[in-house]
């Protein structure tokens, strides 16, 4: 509950965030939150595990019909995890701006941040440079990801293995990377991104008006 109440405010104030705002939004007493974290760091640290995590993602992609049309659980899965990465990505965007750093150093002493924080207070002070285990995911979790969103979408379009040339496992990893590359494209480039429509046509049928014409 406090997780939920925190995100969107993460999105918007990155670590200037207080406990107090997230108080009110949940509809709980500040010190209720320090009775579930330790500062608010870790609660900061706890909107990212959110943000990174596949489990809602998941449950969305498995709630996708097998008896719709294939074009329609691509597009209807693309709108899924353009929610989940362009949430992650306001989250991680947010805190980094702010300078928010996840994780302590081993060894390292408390930080300022390990008092509970009032209204007005600004972003936490860190000492020295940042900890190696900065914002956002680590590789490994980050390949694990990807590893689990490419095996959901596989099932997704198992039932027409038959009408791909390729092996599902590698048009799922086409259609993500297509997906991930509609989402790095700024908007203010000439006819782009792709729209969700377009993307999936693209990977259906290629960008060819005859395919096998040249």
């Amino acid at each position: 509950m406090i997780v939920a109440a925190a995100l969107p405010l993460v999105a918007e104030y990155g670590a200037a965030v207080t406990t107090s705002q997230i108080a009110r939004a949940a509809g709980i007493g500040e010190a209720t939150i320090f009775r579930a974290f330790k500062d608010k760091d870790e609660v900061l640290d706890a909107c990212i595990a959110e943000a990174v995590g596949t489990d809602h993602v998941l449950r969305e992609l498995a709630s996708i019909s097998l008896d719709e049309p294939l074009a329609g659980r691509l597009t209807e899965a693309a709108e899924a995890l353009r929610a989940h990465l362009e949430r992650l990505g306001t989250v991680i965007g947010a805190l980094h701006a702010s300078g928010h750093r996840r994780g302590r150093e081993p060894g390292a002493g408390p930080r300022d941040s390990d008092r509970p924080r009032r209204d007005g207070d600004g972003p936490p002070r860190d000492g020295g440079g940042p900890p190696q285990d900065t914002d956002g995911p680590p590789r490994d979790s980050r390949a694990e990801s990807v590893t689990v969103l490419r095996n959901a979408v596989v099932e997704l379009i198992e039932p027409d293995r038959a009408a791909f040339r390729l092996s599902p496992e590698k048009v799922a990893a086409a259609f993500l990377g297509l997906l991930f590359t509609r989402l790095q494209t700024p908007a203010a480039e000439a006819d782009a991104p792709l729209t969700p429509d377009e993307l999936i046509d693209v990977l259906l049928h290629g960008a060819l008006h005859h395919p096998g014409s040249t």
